[in-house]
Formats: structure tokens, sequence, C-alpha cells
């Protein structure tokens, strides 16, 4: 596994790696883990490899790892994989594209994240840097023997910007059971709440990519006409000091709580405390946190994205608003749940579970594993395990040759039509 970003970092990439590491270790495979460092980490188990970063990039939270080849391929010289699984299209995952090819073993890439939203959150322009972190992923997917979606509409969304690599859709898993059993007074306690108060929650990096000012102006609107109402956003990040100081002087900052980041039970007790789960990002290929909302039987409100509508197809109990649906018009989807009677919850709670069930850990982690021996069975049918070490060194080189070839192409589609465009 090849992953710019891992535990203890708090981030859906992250819980996903770490969720496919631990199914595939508990069927009997072995699995080595190449990650950065990160601010919290202290010591790994004897599947962790950390590579040297530079720590919180810009404004956000993230370490840049260093990919150093030579220490790696020790590594992956003495653990000999089947498969090279890599979760990003830049930097370790170009060191996952270059171990692959010099072990001659297939490349298999999950695409988790919507580079060309997440990277406006970096740069001013509107389409340039977008358009180009988009045509190179989706370059870097084409690279690949493999191509995992996590979700129908995200496999669409890639086949139209021209990913043509064998797909398949295969969603992150969530431990469904145990997020049905988490603690709901712990959090409450901890706010001074009690079991009667409407509580509305959102949890993950806040963030502008995750549309944060489009909720907490819902969120505002949403306690100005429930006096009695509560809403929590758990995480962290750049946004948090943003929104608080917005409300120093409001009659609303005693309603509108921030646990800030919290991982493991609390995560499962967060859950099981809200009443309703509030989640406004369009840039999600997934929505791994809304499946795991539904688990504990909280409601969602959402906005139609892609990821989010698959999360939620199978929950009839849940809003999704259009995409281009006003602050206001969420909160009054929130306010709908607050005006229900307790027969009326009990069936929205049966409803959202049911909603969660397609998205257990064993059936993602038997749909990978099944995909790994389909893309070995090619491999060895090709006789990559019997290559000369010329011929890896070869295969080397040619990595390298097509990672300068998606960069050059990825450029190259960006620019071209603005360069006409200016010529004209």
């Amino acid at each position: 596994m090849f992953t710019n970003t891992y535990v203890p970092h708090v981030g859906g990439v992250a819980r996903s790696v770490d969720t496919l590491c631990h199914g595939l270790r508990h069927r009997g495979h072995k699995v080595l883990v190449i990650a950065p460092t990160f601010k919290g980490h202290e010591q790994d188990g004897p599947g962790v490899m950390r590579v040297p970063a530079l720590k919180h990039m810009g404004n956000s939270d993230y370490s840049m790892p260093i990919p150093l080849s030579r220490p790696i391929r020790d590594k992956i010289d003495e653990f000999a994989p089947d498969i090279v699984h890599s979760h990003h299209p830049f930097l370790l995952g170009h060191t996952a594209l270059r171990i692959a090819a010099n072990c001659g073993v297939p490349l298999v890439y999950t695409y988790h994240t919507r580079y060309d939203i997440y990277v406006k959150q970096f740069v001013e322009s509107e389409t340039l840097w977008p358009d180009l972190a988009r045509n190179l992923a989706n370059g870097y997917a084409n690279l690949a023997d493999a191509v995992i979606a996590p979700s129908q509409s995200m496999k669409d969304v890639l086949r139209r910007q021209g990913v043509t690599s064998p797909m398949q859709v295969i969603p992150t898993g969530i431990d469904v059971e145990r997020f049905a059993k988490g603690d709901r007074v712990k959090v409450r306690r901890k706010l001074g709440l009690t079991d009667e108060d409407f509580v509305v929650g959102h949890i993950g990096r806040l963030t502008a990519e995750k549309n944060l000012e489009f909720l907490f102006a819902a969120a505002v609107r949403f306690l100005e006409d429930n006096p009695k109402a509560q809403f929590i956003f758990a995480g962290d990040g750049p946004m948090r000091k943003e929104m608080v100081a917005r409300l120093r002087n409001s009659p609303l900052r005693p309603r509108m709580h921030f646990l800030g980041a919290i991982e493991g039970d609390d995560v499962v007790a967060f859950y099981s405390a809200i009443d309703v789960f509030a989640f406004a990002s369009k840039s999600e290929t997934q929505g791994l946190v809304v499946a795991e909302a539904l688990a504990s039987g909280a409601p969602v409100v959402a906005l139609d994205a892609s990821g989010v509508r698959d999360a939620l197809r199978h929950c009839s109990s849940c809003v999704q608003l259009g995409a281009d649906a006003s602050p206001d018009a969420f909160a009054d989807a929130l306010s709908g749940f607050a005006q229900r009677d307790a027969d009326q919850v009990e069936k929205v709670h049966i409803a959202a579970r049911a909603g969660a069930a397609p998205y257990s850990i064993d059936a993602m982690v038997e749909s990978i594993a099944s995909l790994y021996a389909e893309v070995s069975d090619v491999a060895r049918s090709e006789n990559q395990q019997s290559r000369t070490e010329w011929e890896r060194i070869l295969e080397g080189l040619a990595a390298e040759v097509d990672m300068l070839e998606n960069l050059f192409r990825a450029v190259g589609i960006t620019l071209l039509p603005r360069a006409r465009g200016a010529l004209r």
C-alpha cells in the first residue's frame, strides 16, 4: 500500500487505507504500508514503513512525503509483493508506479479524491490548476492495471473524463455493527446536553473544499429557527478558528459546539449523540462519513453530489437537496427532522441503519481481494515473474517515460485550449 496520508491523520483516505489493511491481514494476507510521518505518529507495527515528510503544507494539516526510492526499494525487495496498491496519483503514487514496474507486478489504484475540487483551496485560479490536477490524476489512472472507484457515480465521472483502465466499484467498508452500538450519552454529557436536546452534527476536516462556508450558514439559520436545538462540528482544520470568531458575540455561540479532532470510540460516540447528520460537501468520491452516520441510525441531510448520492441510495429517511440549494433550504430540511414525534423518529433511525447495510468491511475486503487475484492471474499469464534483471531495468525506465508522458499530456490538454483562445 502506498499512501500520502495514513493514521494518525484524521481523514477519509487514512481511515479507508487502515480499514482495508486490517481487513486483509485478518484474512491472512501480508500487507506493507508505505506512508509519510505525521504529527502525533510515534510507533508503528512491523507492517508499516514511514518516509520523511514536510509537515503542514499550505493551510492544511497534511504531510507531504519525500519519496526516497532506494530505502523503499530495499524494503519492497525484502517484502516481495504480488500487488502494488496506490491510493494517490502523486508523490508516493509515483513511487508505487516505479515499484510495480520494477517488480513486474500489477498496479491497482483507488481514486479517493476529487483533485480538481480539492486543489481550489490552495490556488486562486478557477480552472487552470484544477484542470491540471484532474488531468494528471486521470492520466495516472490510465497507467494502472485496475482502478477502484468508491462509488458508481464516481466511476461514471471518471469514464466521462477519459479513464479507460479496467474499473470496479468497491465502496470503502465500515464496521456497521460497531457504529450501531455507540454511547449516546458520552458526547452529550461532555457538552452539557440532555437526552431531550435535538442535536445536529457534522464530522470531517474543517476546510473549504468540504463546503464549510455553506454548512456554517445553514447551521446558523437552523439554530435561529430552533431555539432549543444544538449543532456540533467534530474535526479540525483552518476554518475552525474562523467559525468560532464569527460567533464570538453571537447568542448562538453556546449552542454551536466544536469538538476538535476525535478518533476511535469517540467518533462512534459522536454519531450516536446526534439526531441528524449534516453534510454539504460536493467533493466526495464516496462520502464515508455518510455511511458511518447511517450505521449509527442518524438520518442525513446532504447536497446532491458524486459519491454522496450513492451512499444515500438505500436510505428512505434521508434528504438530499439539489446541488444548488440555498443554506436556508438546507436549514429547513434539518428543521423538518426536529419537528417529528417519537414514533416517526424511531422509523427514521431504522431506515437509516438499513441504508448502511451495503457498506460492510467484509464486502469491501472480499471484493478487493478478488480484484487482486484477477489482476495477478493476468500478470502471471504474461510471465512477468521470469524477467531478467535487464528486463526489470527496462520496465523501470518505461515507467519513468510513462510518468513524463502523463505530465506532458496533462499540461498540453490543460493549456492548449487556453492558448488557442488567447490567439483568437
